[in-house]
């Protein structure tokens, strides 16, 4: 008897006993469905990071001094002379101050916006336009002008339409509005990403935070496969400073990108493994059918003994049996995997813009597993078959 005809058996078999096939292939069904949507969960996951990392900057690198007192330091002019020197590898450099404060608009209420020192490539690094006004420059810089621009929560919601020109005060000192930045999100919510303002760094410094240091710098690189070249480039210039890696930090979002991915994967295999567990028990399922079945079918396996088979093809079709029933449980498990991914994808993660996004190496991992499991947990009954004694084999009732 050929692979054919015993393939051809073995489907019969199953449409013989519908129901107990079912059952026998639940376990297996669910193994697979679980494998997969997991690792499209997990696939879905890693995307939204993704996008949500690229949005941010992927290319940006950010620069935190702690310094080692005043004998050893590096200010403003050092981090631009080095930029200067290795433009061939950042797009843009920032100065940042960080500052704190309530401003009071037109409408005299106070706000509590993100204020953020900066120099005038600030824009391009975060990849915002302008809607109205013009943008930091380097004279306000080098003056340390009262001057911002403004998020549109200020313009449409604080200034009705017209906050190109006026003043805002921050902290009791007033700024003059030269630009207002395009909306990003909602402006019309005070606690969204148009609520912020925009300063020249020696200003904020000097008038807002009050200091005579500025710590932090944010770098662009030219693209992504220039980010480690140009961490390693800042590391170096600051190692010749301060001769201990524990005065400053250099951070990327691509290294914390990195990070979490590796985590993620490391996640959702131990979660798949988990739910592979159900595929070893659709195995033991199988075994156990496929013993029952030997025992029913024993008269039949005397008499094609009789008829000459010889014990590796009664093996083989009880093999065959087995790894066919493991196979369409695969199917039927890849057809409820990607039903689930689908339904999921529509509804609980629809409104956290998340998709399920099942894979093919997903798909053919645990249908292998699948096939793999049928044949290995079908062997030992097909063996038992192969062994039977043809005289005691009629026999049986």
């Amino acid at each position: 008897m050929g692979i054919v005809q015993c393939f051809i058996m073995a489907i019969k078999s199953l449409a013989a006993s519908k129901m107990r096939s079912f059952l026998t292939m639940l376990g297996i069904i669910i193994g697979v469905g679980s494998v997969i949507v997991i690792m499209a969960l997990g696939n879905g996951m890693t995307v939204y990071m993704n996008d949500s990392f690229e949005s941010m900057g992927t290319t940006n690198i950010s620069v935190n001094i702690i310094g080692r007192g005043s004998s050893r330091t590096v200010d403003v002019d050092d981090m631009y002379e080095f930029y200067n020197e290795n433009k061939d590898l950042y797009n843009y450099i920032s100065p940042t101050v960080s500052a704190y404060g309530q401003v009071r608009g037109a409408n005299n209420e106070k706000y509590t916006p993100s204020i953020t020192g900066c120099s005038e490539d600030y824009l391009a690094i975060k990849d915002y336009d302008l809607k109205s006004g013009r943008n930091i420059s380097y004279i306000d810089i080098k003056e340390n002008k009262r001057v911002c621009l403004v998020g549109e929560f200020y313009d449409y919601v604080v200034y009705g339409g017209n906050a190109l020109g006026s003043t805002i005060d921050i902290n009791g000192e007033n700024y003059r509005i030269i630009g207002v930045v395009e909306e990003q999100d909602d402006k019309t919510d005070e606690n969204g990403a148009d609520n912020f303002i925009y300063v020249p760094y020696s200003t904020a410094a000097r008038f807002i935070v009050k200091t005579s240091e500025i710590n932090t710098y944010t770098f662009v690189a030219k693209s992504d496969d220039l980010v480690d070249k140009g961490i390693s480039a800042i590391k170096d210039r600051l190692f010749q400073t301060f001769h201990d890696d524990d005065y400053y930090a250099v951070t990327s979002l691509t290294i914390i990108l990195d990070i979490m991915n590796e985590m993620m994967d490391t996640m959702v295999i131990i979660l798949a493994a988990i739910a592979g567990i159900s595929l070893v028990v659709g195995g033991i399922g199988i075994m156990n059918i496929m013993l029952v079945s030997v025992t029913e079918r024993t008269r039949e396996i005397g008499i094609r003994k009789a008829l000459g088979a010889k014990g590796k093809h009664i093996r083989m079709q009880f093999v065959i049996e087995a790894a066919t029933t493991s196979a369409v449980g695969g199917i039927l498990g890849i057809a409820f995997g990607f039903l689930l991914s689908s339904i999921l994808s529509k509804t609980f993660l629809a409104a956290l813009e998340m998709q399920a996004i099942p894979t093919l190496e997903s798909v053919l991992l645990s249908f292998g597993i699948s096939v793999a499991i049928g044949i290995l947990f079908g062997y030992l009954p097909a063996n038992k078959a192969a062994k039977l004694n043809p005289i005691e084999a009629l026999r049986h009732d």
